[in-house]
């Protein structure tokens, strides 16, 4: 459980940087993340980094798919540390 709280800290970190690079490549109308990139990064471990990052740039914050796929991924990444939680 230890080793799986430290993944999703780490991916939740890299989430939190990518949405703020992101937006701020948005602004100088740079070459960007792909949303692909961003919402991996949110279903695969990153999800509060990836939904703190949306409300704190506030970016991808009108895309309904974001919210959805981070709120699914903080679902699963929620229900499998409550797993090893009660395992132990």
């Amino acid at each position: 459980m230890k080793y799986y709280l430290i993944f999703l800290g780490i991916m939740s970190i890299i989430s939190l940087i990518i949405y703020g690079v992101d937006k701020l490549k948005a602004k100088h109308h740079k070459w960007r993340i792909p949303e692909s990139a961003l919402l991996s990064f949110g279903f695969f471990g990153g999800s509060v980094g990836a939904l703190a990052g949306m409300k704190l740039f506030r970016h991808k914050t009108k895309h309904i798919y974001f919210w959805i796929v981070n709120i699914l991924g903080l679902a699963w990444q929620a229900a499998l540390l409550i797993f090893l939680i009660m395992r132990d």
